[in-house]
């Protein structure tokens, strides 16, 4: 029986044209959807397909682990 492993990872949601791009930076994998909830779900479906799929070692080398999200101010114009 295989152990289930969770991980909590980061969703950046835009919206773009007529959908709503979904990111995951941990692992540079993206995604879309017609409305933010399917966004969320689809990228989350690719996430757990790419760990279904990939190699350790290609885990490994496309987690880029800790993520920060931060506003930032500038000036334009």
């Amino acid at each position: 029986m295989t152990t289930m492993h969770y991980k909590q990872l980061t969703a950046i949601i835009h919206k773009e044209d007529d959908a709503f791009v979904s990111f995951c930076p941990e692992l540079d994998i993206a995604s879309q959807g017609s409305d933010i909830e399917e966004a969320k779900s689809n990228l989350k479906e690719a996430v757990e397909l790419f760990f279904e799929c990939a190699s350790e070692e290609e885990v490994k080398q496309r987690y880029f682990g800790e993520t920060y999200i931060s506003s930032m101010e500038v000036a334009f114009g």
